[in-house]
């Protein structure tokens, strides 16, 4: 019996991600989705340039860490803040925000949550190119 799973390099590819919740083009590579009783979900997020996430918020919280690229994150009420190759983002529990790349930047981050009821994010309204804008 063994207890490991192991996902060989390139047997997951990225899949586009649901249109309903990203404006523009992102990918998603599958990192880990854990079977119970463990809750982790990750993935590799691929933002083309302009690409981003809905508002959303996060039963657990949720962690980025950029790889690649450029982009911002934006708790809802306060400013957009740049993030870079090497950040690492901590959002809270249920703290509404998005993420995604700068207009002249491809970014990657890899994203880490847990589910709760097989979910790990609560999708809300996209983000409007007048909010992306503001800064």
């Amino acid at each position: 019996m063994s207890y490991l799973t192991i996902y060989k390099a390139g047997s997951r590819p990225a899949q586009r991600a649901n249109p309903d919740y990203f404006t523009g083009t992102v990918w998603l590579e599958p990192v880990i989705d854990a079977p119970g009783p463990a809750r982790i979900s990750a993935a590799k997020v691929i933002f083309e340039p302009g690409a981003r996430t809905n508002w959303h918020t996060h039963p657990y919280g949720q962690t980025l860490q950029v790889l690649t690229g450029a982009g911002y994150v934006q708790v809802e009420g306060q400013e957009r803040l740049d993030i870079l190759p090497g950040d690492t983002v901590w959002i809270p529990p249920h703290v509404k925000h998005w993420h995604g790349a700068r207009a002249d930047s491809v970014m990657i981050h890899l994203a880490l949550q847990e589910k709760e009821g097989g979910s790990a994010a609560e999708w809300l309204e996209p983000v409007s190119d007048a909010q992306y804008k503001a800064g």
